[in-house]
């Protein structure tokens, strides 16, 4: 119920028609999952979904105390010698105090409950009132609760952990610690409403053996809503379900699953895990000892993430999103592009359906070439976006008439030979050689079209040669991707075309209506300035694309993986187009002084996501900082002194406590005052953050906020 990739090098119009349906590919097994997946038990599994930002598979997770009584500082020497001393005490108390108390009980109340059974019932009774009593009281003194928290809980977690899985031996759920529910969920519900039974006779058989997986349950469920009421197509899909099962209506790769798939997942909800929210006090407390997530409706406001090179932003954030767009995608609910150098870890080729690798040691035999215009509805839309891609940051200011000088070359030159022109066609045409501007007219008065477009022609002629002309900048520009080593990754010319007879396709950005994986690899160690121009094309094609389709079902994602030569005024503008599309971006920076100062702050308003790594310049963590703005707080300032006053007995009563807690007592004087502090400061951001860690805030589509959280990445 999918469909294929876009495979034409048309620059504009309508993208082509799908071709058929791919060949069956033998299924793939879930990694790390030989004995088979348990679709029953993860479909049924528990699930809180109303907190954004919170991995919703699992039970819902305790939402951590405000506590006073934690004592960070408190050496674990000092604390368990403190407990032990409480406790030999409060022992000591309960034998003799216990036995007086004992003896009393027992000739005050032998005249009412006799002797024998009443009578040591009783006594049992007095002691369970002591021991509590006791407990209260030197377990107060003797912070047996931290005691517990600290050490006994965690020990109590591990035996539990080593326990269950020594005694499991059945096939496991990929969601560790879930367990069957009493009552197992049908995964097949919504179709035995409107099919016979025969029909999901196949499927049934299949999700016994394990044979089918998540990515399958929601491909077939989402094909299902698709199709719903329309007879004819419903029909063809409980067809196809009995004769194929689970490989019915498959992604055109023939792909089930991703291989080395390592991140956790849960495609019912379309959430990936990336971290664990910290126990610490600036994460507010509801957001404490949680798994936090992303989804498309957290990713749909685009994210943008800074930190040095080596803090793990590809590896702990861009793969994993990447995966989690290429699995829905094979689930038939999303299109994912993704954008970076060809040794980034971005996961391997079979990840993707196109792979765009112009770089010199790509094979040319396979794989796929870009289209310049591949993202343009239009001629004059497509020669502005190469424009906006030719020119550097730095000739900016010439924005204007590049776009003008482009839009007055590509639309005759399509009015005229009814294709976009080629790479070497192109940088003639703009530098004004004789020879190609005499072939143009020639065949524009062929045509009949002469007399339209002259009044351009003139105005691009006039301009030829003349020391501010943008098509002689544009023509360098362009010249870098008119390489032998570039041969066949672009829009050919028409003799370059005649001489290659297994010329690649190219890819047309306008195909984002299908559930597409795209791998875009620049050559940023052997052709920087080409992969600065291929990057920044890619992006600008995607972000005019995704905004313009007509069909937005499909989550629209871009990952970029290094975005600093990427944004722009125009990539700005563009970020905030995607919020309504039903699209998102992953940005990807070292530092943000590689953009231009007038770009940051309307950068950081266009995103919804921002995320701080750890090792940021201070002058990058003042803007996050004032992002993420400031809090209420209450600022308790407390005055201790000794305790001297009271008699004989009072002061003897205090050493006696000073022995078992540890500290003298003392009277406090506590002042309490609102005052208004930063979430984060530059400071904490550049100098505090650990290894591994980063600090995240997010927006849902529909303004939902979530508060900069600390977050552990490992793992």
């Amino acid at each position: 119920m999918t469909a294929a990739p876009g495979r034409g090098g048309r620059g504009w119009g309508p993208p082509a028609a799908p071709p058929g349906p791919a060949p069956a590919l033998p299924p793939m097994q879930p990694p790390g999952l030989e004995q088979g997946f348990d679709l029953v038990g993860w479909l049924s599994a528990p699930r809180n979904s109303g907190t954004p930002g919170i991995f919703g598979l699992g039970p819902a997770a305790r939402p951590a105390r405000e506590s006073a009584d934690e004592a960070p500082g408190v050496p674990a020497w000092k604390l368990l010698l403190r407990a032990l001393l409480n406790l030999v005490v409060a022992w000591e108390v309960f034998y003799y105090l216990g036995s007086l108390i004992g003896a009393e009980v027992n000739i005050l109340l032998r005249p009412y409950v006799g002797g024998g059974f009443g009578l040591m019932l009783t006594n049992w009774l007095v002691d369970l009132i002591e021991i509590a009593l006791l407990a209260k009281l030197f377990g107060r003194m003797g912070r047996w609760p931290l005691v517990w928290r600290r050490y006994g809980l965690p020990t109590a977690r591990v035996l539990a952990r080593r326990l269950a899985g020594a005694t499991e031996g059945r096939v496991a759920i990929p969601v560790q610690g879930l367990g069957h529910p009493a009552q197992p969920e049908d995964p097949w519900q919504a179709f035995r409403a409107l099919a016979h039974a025969e029909d999901l006779q196949l499927l049934d058989q299949e999700t016994a053996q394990g044979r089918v997986d998540d990515v399958d349950h929601q491909r077939l469920n989402r094909a299902l809503d698709y199709v719903r009421d329309q007879p004819e197509r419903l029909t063809a899909l409980l067809d196809a379900v009995r004769d194929h099962g689970a490989a019915a209506c498959g992604h055109p790769s023939g792909a089930r699953d991703l291989p080395g798939r390592a991140a956790r997942h849960d495609l019912l909800l379309r959430q990936v895990r990336i971290g664990a929210t910290q126990d610490v006090p600036k994460n507010p407390p509801a957001y404490r000892g949680t798994d936090l997530a992303l989804d498309p409706v957290l990713l749909g406001t685009s994210l943008l993430a800074v930190g040095p090179a080596g803090t793990g932003k590809t590896a702990r954030l861009a793969r994993p999103v990447a995966e989690a767009l290429c699995l829905q995608a094979l689930a038939g609910t999303a299109a994912v592009v993704v954008v970076g150098a060809d040794d980034a870890d971005l996961g391997p080729d079979a990840w993707y359906d196109v792979v765009v690798d112009p770089g010199p040691g790509a094979d040319h035999r396979t794989g796929y070439g870009l289209d310049l215009f591949g993202g343009a509805r239009s001629a004059d839309a497509a020669a502005a976006q190469l424009a906006d891609a030719l020119l550097p940051d730095e000739l900016a200011s010439r924005a204007d008439a590049a776009r003008q000088a482009l839009q007055q070359v590509v639309g005759p030159f399509r009015a005229a030979h009814r294709r976009p022109p080629g790479v070497r066609e192109l940088v003639q045409l703009l530098r004004g050689e004789p020879a190609a501007w005499a072939g143009l007219q020639e065949a524009l008065g062929s045509q009949g079209l002469l007399e339209e477009h002259r009044y351009e022609l003139a105005q691009r002629e006039r301009t030829h040669g003349q020391v501010d002309d943008p098509g002689a900048l544009l023509a360098d520009r362009l010249a870098l991707l008119d390489r032998p080593v570039f041969a066949g990754s672009f829009n050919p010319s028409a003799r370059s075309a005649a001489r290659s007879a297994a010329a690649r396709p190219l890819f047309a950005m306008h195909a984002l209506d299908h559930p597409l994986r795209v791998r875009v690899k620049l050559p940023e160690q052997s052709h920087p300035e080409a992969a600065r121009i291929i990057a920044r094309l890619a992006v600008g094609q995607f972000l005019h694309a995704a905004a313009a389709r007509q069909d937005r079902s499909l989550f629209a994602g871009l990952v970029v993986d290094d975005a600093s030569t990427v944004i722009d005024n125009q990539t700005v503008r563009g970020l905030q187009r995607l919020r309504g599309a039903h699209a998102g971006a992953v940005l990807l920076l070292r530092t943000l002084v590689d953009l231009p100062e007038p770009l940051r702050a309307p950068l950081f308003g266009a995103v919804g996501g921002r995320m701080a790594f750890p090792g940021i310049a201070p002058w990058d963590g003042k803007l996050f900082a004032e992002t993420w703005g400031t809090v209420w707080v209450d600022e308790r300032d407390v005055t201790r002194a000794p305790d001297t006053s009271g008699g004989f007995l009072k002061r003897g009563w205090r050493g006696a406590r000073a022995l078992l807690e540890g500290e003298r007592a003392e009277t406090e004087s506590v002042t309490t005052r609102r005052v208004e502090r930063r979430r984060w400061s530059p400071s904490d951001l550049a100098q505090v953050l650990p290894g591994g860690h980063a600090v995240l805030s997010l927006t849902a589509v529909d303004g939902t906020p979530v508060p900069p959280l600390l977050v552990d990445l490992r793992g």
